[in-house]
């Protein structure tokens, strides 16, 4: 069995660009449609992948 590392997806990336942005990167976000912006696609195909969000358990009781 292989382990496989996982990918960080398209509204990851997205979330990572903003806080750097944020800290005073001088990037920007590119306007919809502009050369390497994320096409229409990108997005469809990240929602039919998307993952809720994920619940940890709650430790109840003693330790």
């Amino acid at each position: 069995m292989s382990m496989r590392k996982r990918r960080r997806g398209l509204y990851a990336n997205i979330q990572a660009k903003r806080r750097r942005i944020a800290r005073g990167s001088g990037e920007h976000m590119r306007k919809p449609g502009e050369k390497g912006a994320p096409a229409r696609g990108a997005f469809r195909k990240a929602a039919k992948t998307a993952h809720g969000r994920r619940r940890t358990r709650r430790r109840t009781g003693k330790r």
